[in-house]
């Protein structure tokens, strides 16, 4: 049964910042002759490792919604900067807009149940869907839509 990951995206205040992020990320590698992949390193490995990588995904959580989600191809043992054991979440650089769901701060990750995952925002489904993406930002920082 599958299960997801959710995460606070921190420094990053719009979903088009990450998208820039972690395309010149890509391109950074490409350009050292290293793997290009977009592998995010946190503290701990899920202990459902299993069940992540059953089509799970990882959410992430920017300026307090649920806006995104990546698929999450691999969990690895990694390695941080400093030397120290960590978990690299290997994930799939195509970034999917969900329907904005609120979150409060949290530390790490959690997990998410797959029913209780927002759905992906898909044109024609909502009106939200057909507006640029800074507006949609704005209007929800401002709390005018969810």
């Amino acid at each position: 049964m599958t299960v997801h990951l959710v995460k606070l995206c921190v420094g990053i205040d719009r979903l088009q910042d990450l998208r820039i992020w972690q395309a010149r990320r890509l391109h950074d590698l490409a350009r050292a002759g290293q793997v290009t992949e977009l592998c995010h390193k946190t503290k701990q490995m899920p202990r459902r490792k299993d069940e992540v990588l059953d089509g799970g995904s990882l959410y992430w959580v920017i300026k307090g919604f649920v806006s995104a989600r990546q698929r999450i191809v691999d969990l690895k043992e990694t390695v941080r900067e400093d030397g120290s054991p960590c978990c690299g979440i290997v994930l799939d650089p195509e970034i999917v807009e969900t329907r904005p769901n609120p979150r409060r701060p949290f530390q790490g990750w959690r997990y998410l149940e797959a029913g209780e995952a927002p759905p992906d925002l898909s044109a024609g489904e909502d009106s939200i869907a057909d507006m640029p993406p800074g507006m949609r930002e704005e209007l929800r920082a401002l709390r005018l839509i969810d």
